[in-house]
């Protein structure tokens, strides 16, 4: 583990489930990079491209509230499947905002990527921080994990990340033991009450959750495998009070069965990443799947109002 402290550098590191060759591919055949590279709800479209040190890959984001966001990235180092040095955020009224250094290596058949962004200043850094956070700037490695994996399986899966300033095992804790889960699960507005609590492999539970004019939606979850410190996975469903299953109130071709899959990843001596995968479970119709495909822009706010509930939860213990 590489410890990453420099206060003028951002890093992202990310695991894909893909062999190197094809994120590598993702990212630099522009027929590819334009079904994920920007923010959810962006499109793209590029110009011209030389990937080569001194070449420009010259594009234009398009925002989806119609705003386009031209850009001139200069590449300085071009290693096939291993590297990538280019200046990022250029365009003809402004110079670069920072420089980027990716890294691509395989492990066990996965890509392990690790990104740095170098900027001039410890406060230039902070800035563009919080940009990217406000951007939805860290969607963009998130629709990449579901471009391969949608590639290797044919599965339209649904990816977030965050990393949070927590040991693993502390962040593992707050993931399986129920008395801390409601305090920050349940969507911005909501609050999650347990109906019985025993969280282990083979284990269901039930709970409610309590959201504005009355609202009540019930649930159950079951927990297929919990392996301390690093993963949890579980199914769940929506159901009435009498624990008959349902659906949502308010989507009624939403799925019945989603899977969830948490990986917990230690970052550095202070960070912890956290993978959510979500995915249709068992039989779906063709709209069923179709509503969840369509959703991620619906589940990515209402994972980030979750995540900005645990971080401070997580604060509020410190």
């Amino acid at each position: 583990m590489t410890l990453k402290n420099k206060p003028n550098e951002l890093y992202i590191t990310r695991i894909y489930n893909a062999p190197v060759k094809m994120v590598w591919d993702a990212w630099t055949d522009p027929e590819q990079v334009k079904q994920w590279w920007g923010p959810r709800g962006f499109t793209l479209t590029t110009h011209s491209k030389e990937l080569k040190a001194g070449g420009r890959w010259i594009y234009t984001m398009h925002g989806p509230d119609g705003v386009d966001y031209p850009n001139n990235t200069l590449y300085h180092e071009v290693e096939t499947y291993r590297k990538l040095v280019y200046d990022h955020g250029a365009n003809e009224n402004q110079p670069a905002l920072f420089k980027v250094t990716v890294y691509f290596s395989e492990e066990k058949g996965k890509t392990k990527m690790d990104m740095t962004m170098s900027l001039e200043t410890a406060e230039a850094a902070e800035q563009i921080k919080k940009f990217i956070k406000q951007a939805g700037g860290h969607s963009t490695w998130d629709r990449l994990a579901e471009y391969v994996d949608k590639k290797t399986t044919g599965i339209d899966k649904f990816v977030i990340n965050r990393s949070f300033k927590v040991n693993v095992e502390t962040l593992y804790n707050v993931w399986t033991q129920p008395e801390h889960i409601c305090q920050w699960l349940a969507p911005t507005g909501f609050n999650m009450t347990y109906l019985n609590s025993e969280i282990k492999a083979g284990s269901t539970v039930r709970y409610y959750m309590d959201g504005p004019n009355g609202l009540r939606m019930y649930g159950r979850a079951h927990y297929i495998e919990l392996k301390k410190p690093e993963k949890i996975v579980y199914t769940q469903v929506f159901t009435d009070a009498n624990d008959q299953i349902s659906r949502h109130p308010h989507a009624p071709t939403w799925p019945e069965t989603m899977l969830t899959t948490i990986e917990l990843a230690q970052e550095d001596e202070l960070h912890t990443r956290v993978t959510i995968t979500w995915e249709v479970y068992g039989q779906a119709t063709q709209v069923e799947r179709e509503t969840f495909a369509s959703a991620r822009a619906g589940m990515t706010q209402g994972w980030t109002g979750s995540f900005d509930k645990l971080e401070n939860y997580l604060d509020s213990k410190k």
